[in-house]
């Protein structure tokens, strides 16, 4: 399982798994909080269990962060982020808009399956942002809904995908690939590469593709 650091790089490995921890202090204390706010919450999550998980005193974290608060943010910025760079480099991986949604599909749940942890954070922890910082995050949400929705559109046009509503399935593609990181664990039977392959035969058909057509990893 992987985390995001506070400089947008995904490390191998969470650090609960009890691989080494990055060096930078600041990065200690982003992984600190990935793996605090996983166990206890974000509200159930104090300044002091951050510090004590970053192997850090309560008041080395008010060194780097100004809040709890901050930090939550830096992890939910980093890891939007990277879905939308993982999206976009989809979109332009082909000109056909069934490549591109496989594409998109297959680099969306691989991710969300690889970093559930951190996903899980990113993804269901958005109320406790600052009125700010949540503005900041749904516009890039709202970035990556559009991407996938133009690859909707295009294919409606193209008359390869038959759907009433791009808009609403754009939508039901990504609520699939975001709850992979609700339910996913490392020692279940399925690998990110199976749920990967599964999904986008499960995506073609949403978006009523006539022929299965399925993109080799």
């Amino acid at each position: 399982m992987r985390q995001i650091t506070e400089s947008g790089d995904v490390p191998d490995e969470h650090p609960a798994t009890g691989e080494s921890r990055p060096d930078n202090a600041r990065d200690r204390l982003i992984a600190a909080a990935v793996e605090s706010f996983a166990v206890r919450g974000f509200h159930g999550t104090t300044t002091r269990d951050i510090a004590s998980a970053a192997g850090m005193s309560p008041a080395a974290l008010y060194v780097h962060y100004k809040s709890k608060e901050e930090l939550l943010y830096l992890i939910s910025r980093s890891g939007h982020d990277v879905t939308l760079r993982l999206v976009q480099e989809g979109a332009a991986s082909s000109d056909d808009p069934v490549e591109q949604l496989l594409a998109v599909v297959r680099r969306f749940t691989m991710y969300h399956a690889r970093s559930h942890t951190s996903a899980r954070i990113v993804n269901y922890e958005l109320a406790a942002l600052s009125p700010e910082h949540l503005e900041e995050i749904r516009v890039t949400r709202r970035s990556i809904e559009q991407k996938i929705r133009q690859i909707v559109e295009a294919g409606v046009a193209r008359g390869v995908f038959h759907t009433s509503n791009p808009q609403m399935t754009a939508l039901a593609l990504l609520s699939l690939g975001v709850d992979v990181a609700r339910w996913y664990r490392d020692e279940g039977e399925w690998s990110d590469k199976d749920i990967a392959d599964h999904y986008c035969e499960l995506a073609m058909r949403i978006v009523g593709v006539r022929g299965q057509r399925r993109q080799d990893s």
